[in-house]
């Protein structure tokens, strides 16, 4: 584990995660990480499963505001704590604590800003199936069209960035076109930005907690008014 790893902060919005937030939050805390959970309204008791954990900031969000909103709040906290590093992680457990470190090293040698989890690169794995890898292909066109960034990947919650990244970036999108907005602020603020191999596992948990293909549609009409609008 780096030095610094008092400085790294790793912000999971948990929306209803309870059959497996323990032990997605257990697995950053391994790693030495400090954790920000951030319940976005959760019906469910968060905290409970969690609060006998180290190194763990908790808030809650009163109603559901949405994950793009549960990770600013997490941000801020972050910030405010003097957190150095920021990684954002998903609450479902398909995600991999053990990829963080990997998008933690260009940042720590200065050669990034920000970086970006990408199971589809050649070091990268995933079980996605050949719905989702369709829905993944063209999100990365949408998000091409709305931010003039081609990536390998798209809507991959799991990122870092430096400090002067998190301050950069400001998170308006509440709900999932948040990831796209991410991207369109990094070429807006003219950010360092590379991706990264991480391995990516749907479990039949995270399959069920996925973005359906109406929810795509969604995100998509949701980035289109953004355009028109803003």
């Amino acid at each position: 584990m780096h030095s610094s790893a008092s400085d790294i902060y790793v912000i999971i919005p948990v929306f209803n995660e309870k059959q497996v937030v323990r032990g997605v939050v257990q697995s950053v805390v391994k790693e030495g990480y400090q954790v920000v959970v951030v319940d976005d309204g959760s019906a469910e008791d968060i905290s409970a499963e969690i609060k006998d954990l180290p190194d763990i900031h908790f808030l809650r969000h009163k109603v559901n505001l949405g994950q793009g909103a549960a990770l600013q709040t997490g941000m801020d906290l972050a910030m405010k704590l003097g957190a150095e590093f920021f990684v954002t992680f998903d609450a479902d457990g398909q995600h991999q604590a053990s990829d963080i470190i990997h998008l933690l090293a260009p940042l720590q040698s200065k050669q990034a800003d920000i970086t970006l989890a990408s199971r589809f690169l050649a070091e990268g794995s995933h079980n996605a199936s050949w719905r989702r890898k369709w829905l993944l292909k063209l999100a990365r066109r949408v998000n091409y069209v709305f931010t003039g960034i081609y990536l390998t990947d798209a809507h991959n919650g799991l990122r870092a960035m430096n400090r002067k990244a998190a301050a950069a970036i400001r998170i308006t999108e509440n709900r999932m076109a948040h990831a796209t907005e991410i991207i369109a602020q990094i070429k807006k603020k003219e950010l360092r930005f590379c991706e990264v191999p991480a391995h990516v596992v749907y479990t039949s948990y995270s399959r069920k907690k996925g973005q359906s293909g109406f929810y795509s549609l969604k995100i998509f009409f949701d980035l289109v008014l953004q355009k028109l609008f803003k």
